[in-house]
């Protein structure tokens, strides 16, 4: 993206490295930039390079050399990205959205290739592999075949936009996962082109994009309109955040893993709450983090809620870029630049913050997360008795035996066994058995076994998050290693499976001499891509979920991924754990939650004798001695050396042309979407909300995964049966995700989630809601009474809790809420992705007044809801709340459109309409 600076401040200069001459935008020069985090040094250097006076001001650079980091967030600037990365599953619609986008310009009369990103974009196909086939040696060739099979149209529309739109690279499937990729390859550092240098900066159609944090490059996740915005030369509009200073101290103690410290950091942050703030990571101990280790911090940045988690650049970075074969003379300008326009970490220089934590990295300890959120740390030493107390939530059992026990009653439920030896605490200060029932499963060529409440049915390496990291990746290979020489081996109700992010993980375990021991404990490759930690579990094994649902039992998934909500992994599944690769294995080999790993053995080896947890968990210098002889550069060099060809299956892709898309009115996968449907040239003024009714009336925590539509398709719910009528077979229904493209299917399975409690309708759970349309409010999917609503005009609101759209950054949890015919959500908070995504589809986020919330109010969901004040809005400023009236409940709402260029998107009906009629 070509960039001419007004350049007020004087701040241009020339760097040489080595032969070459560049033109930077130098920090140094602005008097109080020595004092700023590192994070706020990147966002100076970028409005300093991108100052025009109109998007980019001298008040607002000003405003960043001053910045009080005391202040509540008020200042609003334009940030621009040096690129755009993409997954497939976000990617695929963003690419539909500039296909129509360009047709719309066409029908304003414009020129449909000023739709064209003018800032590189690269797309990763990672999200679309299921595991299917897991444990045998060709799990991987087959779901690789049967993931073409599944996404044949989608992938040949992406090889269209790879050739219609300039600067937009594909990754092709069985590749890698995007994160993992990002910080392997794509990531620049620093970033050169057209002679000017300047830091790598960027937004991503992930959560997760933050894992590049790790690098020292300042990124985070946006919904997929508003990184269209971005492509499109749109820069994103923000306030000068707070940062959080986080100091770590210390080494990592034996035993220890990057995931133990990520699920501690997690937790640590979580508490202190740092939702829409930056979090820097600083102190002496931060040059003891290897890089691995900082981007499995960075990656769950999501996970405690923080826009970014960044590291800065030293020793370290170099080391990496290095490790991962990065060219000697990119690596020297990373070095020289950084040093020299002040983005050098310097211990001696302790940056000001708007508040601080710390952390003596020798106390963090193995644990988990689970079993539904990755913020709630589960000390391994409190497993067991953590696990029995969650299982209450869980297990339809319970209610009756405190029943029979006379104390106060847990969820209603049905009758079940109980298991004798183990004592749960009742609220009434007794002890109730762990509720128990056994259920037999004979598995072809394997026997028969017995599984109850707990059992590990899926234990899964997945997840960039940790296996970008080779210490805790070879940490588990040897840990398998020292369980089949033990004699040890999985449980045979365990679905197991290893998806890493890049081929170099494969290629160093081969070269390490281990893939045998973990195919013998049935860890197989099944793919290079996300799999179970975005849901693409694939079916748990066929007799275990017959047993599984036959009894009710609550099983478990342990995953090395970063995210566990409700009904997320597989639909069998109640209880999700994360955990690190090590610990995945060791589940596995024991096969259930309802064990004490450090003090119960795994098995029973092959001389008869008990296998413990710490006679087969290898120690660091073991794991490094590994690390050093089977890792080297060029590895990463060959594996990446032709990223973008793909084998002969994606190059065989018939490959559309044109500048235009021709849709094909049969596709279920593409279709047009109807965002700019009589869109007229100027925007019409926006109105205030008129005899609303409450679509959903929900709780605290309800996630994008809640919302938006991800994992399998029910053949009864709304969207199969659309794909039944249009011809598809139920074997052939593939995942919501694959299918973003086709905004018929999407609307339907919005707020379809199976673990979704809407209270308008209690005793369901799912995608059901009252009709009130008709009398009495029958139950009906929200689906269908949306379309109820639209037909007799009325709009639809939404009422919510804490947190509101807290997880991945799902552009369709705000694009199914709008097509669904929801004008606003009310929220007691919201997280930042989510709120920034349903202003830029044109819906309108309000808070309830401090303190307040739907029950306080004495809000039900059966009100008629009228909002006034909204107007305010076409006179150009923002108000500051809007009247709400709901059949006697009167209260003002807090509107939740932060800066003005919010404002500007909304009074489009949108970020979309916005950019197509800025562009025309």
């Amino acid at each position: 993206m070509p960039f001419t600076s007004n350049n007020s401040f004087s701040s241009e200069a020339t760097l040489t490295v080595g032969d070459a001459s560049h033109t930077y935008y130098d920090i140094t020069r602005i008097q109080g930039s020595d004092r700023l985090p590192f994070s706020l040094r990147v966002l100076l250097e970028n409005l300093l390079r991108t100052e025009d006076g109109h998007n980019v001001t001298t008040e607002q650079i000003q405003a960043v050399a001053d910045w009080d980091p005391t202040a509540e967030p008020s200042t609003e600037i334009q940030f621009s990205p040096a690129r755009v990365v993409m997954q497939d599953f976000t990617g695929v619609p963003a690419v539909v959205d500039l296909a129509t986008m360009r047709e719309a310009m066409v029908a304003l009369g414009g020129d449909p290739t000023k739709i064209n990103p003018l800032a590189p974009a690269e797309l990763v196909i990672d999200h679309s592999v299921i595991a299917d086939l897991f444990g045998r040696p060709d799990a991987f060739l087959r779901n690789v075949e049967l993931e073409y099979e599944r996404n044949r149209e989608r992938y040949q529309f992406l090889r269209w936009g790879q050739t219609a739109f300039d600067e937009f690279k594909v990754v092709p499937p069985g590749t890698g996962i995007v994160h993992q990729v990002n910080i392997e390859y794509l990531a620049r550092v620093v970033f050169e082109r057209n002679g000017l240098i300047y830091p790598d900066t960027l937004v991503g159609t992930d959560s997760h994009t933050t894992m590049v944090n790790g690098l020292g490059v300042l990124g985070w996740g946006v919904g997929g309109i508003e990184a269209e915005a971005a492509m499109l030369g749109q820069p994103v509009s923000m306030l000068i955040p707070r940062v959080v200073g986080f100091k770590l101290d210390g080494e990592l103690p034996d035993g220890s893993t990057a995931t133990d410290l990520v699920l501690t950091i997690t937790e640590m942050l979580r508490q202190h709450g740092v939702v829409g703030k930056f979090v820097e990571f600083y102190g002496p101990g931060v040059g003891a983090v290897p890089l691995a280790n900082r981007a499995t911090i960075g990656n769950m940045s999501p996970e405690y809620g923080s826009t970014c988690a960044i590291f800065p650049i030293d020793e370290e970075t170099l080391r990496y870029l290095r490790f991962t074969g990065r060219h000697e003379d990119q690596i020297a300008l990373v070095e020289s630049y950084a040093k020299t326009n002040g983005l050098w970490h310097d211990v001696s220089n302790e940056p000001v913050f708007s508040e601080s934590l710390s952390l003596d990295l020798s106390t963090v300890e193995p644990s988990l997360a689970g079993p539904k959120r990755p913020q709630d740390r589960v000390p391994l030493k409190s497993a067991k008795p953590m696990f029995h107390e969650a299982l209450t939530n869980y297990v339809d059992s319970v209610q009756d035996m405190v029943d029979e026990a006379g104390a106060e009653s847990f969820p209603a439920s049905d009758p079940g066994a109980v298991d004798e030896d183990t004592q749960l605490p009742s609220s009434g200060g007794s002890t109730l058995s762990r509720p128990s029932n056994p259920m037999e499963v004979t598995i072809a060529d394997e026997g028969s076994s017995v599984i109850d409440h707990g059992a590990v049915v899926i234990a899964a390496i997945t997840s960039c998050t940790n296996t970008s990291n080779p210490s805790v990746m070879v940490g588990a290979a040897l840990l398998a290693k020292r369980a089949v020489e033990k004699g040890l081996s999985r449980k045979p109700w365990v679905k197991t499976s290893l998806a890493p992010g890049s081929k170099v993980v494969t290629d160093y375990y081969d070269r390490a001499g281990l893939t045998p021991y973990l195919e013998k404990l049935g860890f197989n490759l099944v793919g290079y891509g996300c799999t179970t930690c975005i849901g693409n579990s694939g079916p748990i094994i066929e007799e275990v979920s017959a047993a599984v649902n036959e009894g009710d039992l609550a099983v478990t998934a342990v995953l090395s991924g970063n995210r566990n909500f409700e009904g997320r992994i597989n639909p069998d599944v109640k209880m999700n754990y994360l955990a690190s690769p090590p610990l995945v294995v060791a589940y596995a080999l024991a096969g259930t939650m309802d064990i004490d790993l450090l003090q119960e053995p795994l098995g029973t080896g092959s001389d008869g004798e008990p296998v413990f947890l710490a006679d087969i968990w290898p120690s660091p210098q073991e794991i490094e001695e590994v690390i050093d002889a089977a890792i080297a550069s060029e590895m990463y060099t060959t594996d990446y050396a032709d990223v973008f060809a793909g084998d002969e299956r994606w190059q065989g892709l018939p490959t559309p042309a044109g500048d235009t898309f021709e849709w094909d009115g049969e596709s279920t996968y593409v279709r047009k979407p109807p965002y700019f449907e009589g869109m007229p040239v100027e925007p019409d003024a926006v109105g205030d909300i008129e005899g609303a009714r409450v679509l959903l009336k929900l709780g605290d925590s309800v996630t994008t995964d809640h919302i938006s539509p991800a994992g399998a398709i029910r053949a009864d719910a709304p969207a199969g049966i659309y794909l039944s009528e249009h011809g598809v077979q139920r074997r052939d229904f593939n995942s919501y995700g694959s299918r973003r493209g086709n905004h018929e299917v999407m609307i339907r399975g919005t707020f379809a989630n199976i673990r979704l409690r809407n209270q308008i309708a209690p005793g369901t759970e799912g995608g059901f809601t009252r009709d009130f349309t008709a009398d009495g409010g029958p139950v009906t999917t929200i689906f269908e009474a949306s379309e109820k609503y639209a037909e007799a005009g009325i709009p639809l609101v939404v009422l919510a809790g804490k947190e509101y759209g807290s997880g991945s950054s799902r552009d369709w949890a705000a694009k199914g809420t709008m097509l669904l015919g929801v004008r606003a959500v009310i929220a007691e908070s919201y997280e930042r992705i989510h709120r920034s995504n349903l202003i830029g589809m044109g819906v309108l986020p309000l808070q309830f007044p401090d303190g307040e919330n739907a029950e306080s109010l004495g809000l039900t969901g059966e009100e008629t809801i009228t909002i006034t004040g909204v107007t305010a809005l076409n006179e150009g400023g923002i108000p500051e709340t809007v009247h709400v009236a709901a059949d006697g409940v009167e209260f003002d709402a807090r509107v939740r459109i932060d800066t003005p260029g919010e404002a500007e998107y909304y009074r489009h009906g949108g970020i979309m309409q916005y950019v197509l009629r800025s562009l025309r």
